[in-house]
């Protein structure tokens, strides 16, 4: 009777043992990572301020790809070389992979151009070596004033979405003479 007790307790100490060993062994995996809340970061050239990202939250994970994440969502206004508002891009999560060049927007992402035509989608990438957007879900492109409406199955742009092609595309427009209309196919 001793033995069973004995062996009851051995056990139970070298299950308890495990458990201490597997949270120690789960802690050593996790990823090192820099929290930041309430972000504002400016990007200017040659003292003119190109661009502003505000975010509640920024993750910098150092030791992986250089990823710059936000689950919180962020908001990017950029501004012409007037410091005007040209463009803004609003998202519900963003990641940003430096060494890769890629920034990533992903769920409710709307881009807001300076005269008033509003783009939107689930998914939209940023190749900062190529200067172009691109994604591969359904997009929708609201032109300012009601003059169109265009969507598409997935598109790829200019930096200023200014010459955009669009694959699938339908839609109407109305024409009224404004320069500023983007370009749309080939």
């Amino acid at each position: 009777m001793c033995y069973v007790g004995l062996v009851v307790s051995l056990f139970t100490a070298c299950e308890n043992d495990l458990r201490d060993v597997e949270k120690i062994a789960n802690i050593q995996q996790e990823e090192n990572v820099n929290i930041s809340k309430d972000v504002i970061v400016t990007y200017s050239d040659s003292a003119r301020v190109k661009a502003q990202l505000t975010a509640p939250e920024l993750r910098e994970y150092p030791d992986s790809v250089g990823m710059y994440e936000f689950k919180k969502g962020t908001l990017i206004r950029f501004f012409d070389e007037n410091g005007a508002e040209s463009q803004r891009i609003k998202s519900d999560y963003a990641t940003q992979k430096a060494k890769e060049g890629i920034t990533e927007f992903r769920r409710n992402v709307v881009i807001t151009m300076a005269n008033g035509s509003i783009v939107k989608t689930e998914e939209l990438f940023f190749d900062e070596k190529k200067n172009i957007y691109y994604n591969t879900v359904p997009i929708v492109f609201d032109l300012k004033d009601g003059r169109g409406s265009f969507q598409a199955t997935s598109f790829i742009s200019d930096s200023d979405f200014k010459k955009i092609d669009g694959q699938n595309m339908t839609g109407f427009y109305i024409p009224s003479g404004d320069s500023q209309f983007p370009r749309f196919g080939q």
